[in-house]
């Protein structure tokens, strides 16, 4: 059996865009139902049920005070999203505000052991529900342009994994929260009408600005610095789609990024790959969680 639509790097894509005059969000589907030998009208029920589980995701975390277990986190997302009422005091916008709250109440809902969507993973899942779901408030978007942006998230993603990894413990937070950066970037710009090549441009300078970024979680927990780090990843997702929309280019191809990001991931120390061995991790703070753990204490020389 000849398949017709499916690819593994961003050039591969950007070829079938352009052989079949469609964007990208409608190759992925195609390819997901020829790879699946499910129908298009399944999928997009799949899509549509991930979507939905983001959103309450959300509301539920923009509404929460709690703390977590161990009190690291929680209720910042609702502190967050109670200054749309006034942004006097803030710097950004309802759109960057609102991002950021809605990415922290992911987050914070994943470090309760909520429900979330792992997308790409829980570690990073803020991102993506942060920047599309504000966005989305701000364009009076409907949810078929909700969905697109989600399915061309998803072909990033895909990519990624293909060319690199997903995995914070193979490459760091580089692999979480900046490959999510990256499927967000990619997403918004296609919501906001970009064409293929913009898409990718967006992706290309998001994950560009998170090459390198290490995982080092306090008492190897995804609260600290995980969560800021996703409301953080969602103003550089907003900033990327911008560049690409007002026609700046990435000077490297999107796939040439994720190569670099592999090679990176490679020659990253395992201290800082999810393993709670160095960085942030042991500092004086990062060693009181860990005492309260019971973790052995580890100082950086």
């Amino acid at each position: 059996m000849i398949m017709k639509y499916q690819f593994q790097t961003a050039q591969d894509l950007l070829k079938l865009t352009s052989k079949f005059h469609l964007p990208i969000s409608e190759i992925t589907k195609l390819y997901e139902s020829e790879r699946s030998g499910k129908s298009i009208s399944t999928i997009r029920l799949k899509m549509k049920t991930t979507r939905d589980v983001m959103y309450e995701a959300v509301k539920k975390g923009i509404k929460s005070k709690r703390t977590t277990q161990w009190t690291h986190s929680g209720g910042d997302a609702h502190k967050l999203y109670q200054k749309l009422k006034s942004l006097g005091d803030m710097m950004g916008n309802k759109v960057t505000v609102r991002a950021m709250a809605y990415a922290m109440a992911v987050s914070e809902q994943n470090a309760m052991m909520g429900k979330i969507v792992a997308f790409p993973t829980a570690g990073g899942a803020g991102v993506i529900p942060g920047v599309l779901f504000s966005c989305a408030e701000h364009f009076h978007a409907g949810k078929r342009k909700l969905l697109r942006g989600l399915f061309t998230s998803s072909a990033v993603g895909m990519i990624i994994a293909n060319g690199a990894t997903l995995s914070a413990a193979k490459g760091g937070c580089q692999a979480e929260v900046g490959a999510a950066v990256a499927m967000a970037s990619a997403g918004l710009t296609e919501m906001r009408s970009g064409t293929p090549e913009q898409c990718f441009d967006a992706a290309a300078i998001g994950l560009k600005s998170y090459l390198g970024l290490v995982c080092d979680p306090l008492g190897g927990l995804v609260e600290v610095p995980c969560i800021k780090r996703n409301a953080i990843g969602s103003m550089a997702a907003i900033g990327a789609s911008d560049m690409a929309i007002a026609g700046i280019k990435s000077k490297v191809p999107f796939d040439q990024v994720v190569s670099a990001m592999n090679n990176i991931a490679k020659g990253m120390s395992p201290k800082v790959r999810e393993t709670a061995l160095g960085g942030l991790a042991t500092t004086e703070i990062g060693n009181d969680i860990k005492r309260k753990l019971g973790l052995p204490i580890i100082k950086e020389k």
